[in-house]
């Protein structure tokens, strides 16, 4: 069967003061209705039922996951007990799941991405899966870039392989890290250089044999932990075992050093709006360039202003006068002025506010 698993670990630091610690990104209501993983989750339907949609998670943002998301069972919700990047959660995943279903084919996705239109998302799942049905076949979705970005890695698209749902699916020559500006404008140049969305699609076999290949330490450690799924006993087995676990990415960790992956190129409108000024560029605004996020209603009053995103979790009056370009986020205990063009550094206050012991705000 076809099971999507929603990465939802991140603690999404660039949308401070609004994003804290037990209730990051992934959990806010960033676009003006559902929280995003809530939005994430709806996007799935009808494809996938309920009961094969998973969740990895911590414990810390357990309760905000259940709460956003009551129709997904609780024993799908993986939580882990610290942070290990990437790799260790795609494990734990796909040891779980194809211990109840061996022949699984698993989708990997980030919980706090905006893609739209939801069908064209559901087709590219779909074509996907019928690329990963073949063993040893690594799918990960390449966004043709509209800009010369810096803050995304790249994926490097060799040869046509064919083609899944009218979507082509090409060869991955290489991932590249996230580039400086210059070699960002060669990749948008070249033409074969596409954003590295994040999503993967593989089957359970294919992704947990190279996990015993190239990181067999990991493997090992799942083989003992998922003996204890379903047991009185995994939450401390899970608490045992999961700190011992490589702290990994599983683009480095698997995806660089594995022969048979392709990448399909996404038909559909992707950001992963990663900071306040990406979730400007996503919004409509009116005719001076303001746009307002209230999700619990009230106003934005901006006069002589123009480039302008307001965002309050209150019901209140924001008003701008004189200033261009200004990000304003009220939330609760802070508030953020900025610079729009600087909003991408907002970690620097909270790296700062950790180093002041001010954990209360984080």
């Amino acid at each position: 069967m076809f099971h999507v698993i929603i990465m939802a670990g991140g603690s999404g630091t660039r949308f401070w003061p609004e994003s804290r610690q037990s209730r990051p990104k992934q959990l806010l209501p960033i676009l003006g209705a559902e929280p995003l993983i809530t939005e994430t989750a709806n996007r799935l339907s009808p494809l996938v039922p309920h009961e094969n949609i998973w969740v990895v998670t911590n414990q810390t943002q357990a309760s905000g996951v259940r709460a956003a998301l009551p129709d997904i069972p609780e024993s799908n919700i993986l939580l882990e007990p610290c942070a290990r990047n990437t790799a260790p959660c795609v494990g734990l995943a796909a040891a779980v799941i194809q211990s109840q279903d061996p022949d699984a084919t698993l989708a990997f996705l980030p919980a706090d991405h905006q893609i739209s239109p939801p069908e064209d998302f559901q087709r590219a799942l779909r074509a996907g899966a019928a690329a990963a049905e073949t063993e040893g076949v690594f799918v990960t979705f390449g966004v043709p870039p509209t800009h010369a970005a810096t803050g995304y890695g790249y994926i490097h698209r060799g040869e046509l392989i064919g083609e899944h749902e009218s979507i082509s699916c090409f060869a991955v020559e290489s991932f590249k890290e996230k580039p400086d500006a210059d070699t960002a404008k060669e990749f948008l140049r070249d033409g074969n250089y596409l954003w590295n969305s994040g999503i993967f699609v593989w089957k359970a076999s294919t992704i947990l044999n190279a996990i015993k290949e190239h990181m067999p330490d990991l493997a090992t450690g799942l083989d003992r932990l998922v003996k204890n799924w379903g047991e009185a006993d995994w939450a401390s087995s899970l608490e045992k075992e999961y700190p011992s676990f490589p702290s990994v990415p599983v683009d480095i960790g698997i995806m660089e050093k594995v022969s048979g992956v392709q990448v399909l190129e996404t038909p559909f409108h992707w950001s992963d709006i990663g900071s306040w000024h990406a979730l400007y560029d996503e919004l409509e605004k009116d005719s001076s360039g303001n746009v307002s996020v209230l999700p619990s209603g009230g106003q934005l009053m901006a006069h002589d202003s123009s480039g302008v995103l307001a965002y309050s979790s209150k019901n209140q009056m924001i008003a701008v006068l004189g200033l261009d370009d200004v990000v304003v986020v009220q939330s609760g205990d802070a508030i953020l002025i900025a610079k729009r063009n600087r909003s991408e550094d907002v970690k620097l206050l909270t790296d700062r506010l950790r180093e002041m012991g001010e954990d209360q705000l984080l």
